[in-house]
């Protein structure tokens, strides 16, 4: 899994160079994994502004990223990660994560003033809904993403305070491609530094214990995000109470606390106490509903 790591600051065209890269990369024959902070935050039913004002829901979508990136590791495919990456601690764990996979990883920086960042921000027209509110999303049947979508100046100011520059001289930062809004982007040095060099070796510290198939984590986490989506719509319309779960023998009990943030982050760490029993029997798929509803049920307020 070559990937490039996209980082900038807000409406600095991050998402625009990652459509020049994709097409690019496909042209040349790549399979490309475009993996999007844009659909990111609708899909874990998140507002863009208020996403980006809380920091447990940043978490969240971290989180997310960067599991769906490391489902695609392999040495061929590229996966392009587009979205503000503006932790330079994140960048370190996708550093490690890349490393522990044995295959090169680049650093694409949209370098922008926050002047002329915020005047392409302005320019953005799409209302701030949430995901299920949103007609298109309610038509049709796709990935509701918010790229049009204009941070609030609060919201954009903060991000710019907290955002960490990429330096060349870091090694999770290193190759470093700088692309100024009037640049035609250096696709070729994005090219050799991901194909034509020698990934690091992985050390003890980057070394992750296996976690089986890449389609279980993949198929797991739709079973899980199906339970989710049940669960929130029966919050929604206010049938609080015991709600049937397919596949599973015992219902969930809906609670008037339960929240989109609270049950990602029980999501999150079931999939990390299924990846850790795993290691010796994964799983059996068909069980994971249960298995899910009764963890919910035991880390939830009752109602």
């Amino acid at each position: 899994m070559p990937i490039v790591v996209i980082t900038g600051l807000p409406a600095s065209g991050k998402s625009t160079r990652a459509r020049q890269l994709r097409d690019h990369f496909v042209e040349r024959g790549r399979k490309v994994h475009l993996i999007s902070e844009n659909e990111a935050v609708p899909k874990a039913l998140f507002g863009k502004n208020s996403h980006a004002g809380d920091s447990q829901k940043e978490k969240v979508v971290r989180s997310d990223l960067k599991s769906e990136a490391s489902r695609h590791l392999n040495k061929e495919d590229l996966v392009i990660l587009d979205a503000g990456n503006y932790i330079k601690g994140y960048r370190y764990e996708l550093y490690c994560m890349t490393k522990a996979s044995r295959t090169t990883q680049c650093t694409l920086f949209c370098c922008i003033s926050q002047e002329q960042a915020w005047a392409f921000n302005v320019q953005r027209t799409a209302v701030d809904e949430l995901p299920g509110d949103s007609e298109a999303a309610k038509k049709e049947d796709k990935p509701v993403e918010n790229s049009n979508v204009p941070y609030t100046r609060d919201t954009f100011d903060a991000l710019c305070m907290r955002y960490e520059e990429p330096q060349s001289n870091n090694r999770w930062d290193s190759p470093l491609v700088v692309a100024l809004p009037e640049d035609t982007l250096d696709v070729e040095a994005i090219y050799k530094s991901l194909y034509e060099t020698q990934p690091l070796p992985p050390n003890q510290s980057t070394q992750n214990p296996p976690l089986g198939a890449t389609n279980y984590l993949f198929e797991l986490d739709n079973i899980m995000q199906s339970i989710i989506k049940e669960i929130l719509g029966a919050v929604k319309i206010k049938a609080f109470g015991q709600l049937r779960i397919p596949g599973s023998s015992s219902p969930v009990k809906v609670a008037t606390s339960m929240n989109a943030l609270q049950l990602n982050r029980l999501r999150q760490k079931f999939i990390t106490s299924t990846c850790r029993a795993s290691q010796t029997a994964p799983t059996p798929l068909e069980q994971v509903p249960q298995l899910f509803v009764q963890f919910i049920n035991a880390n939830t307020i009752g109602c």
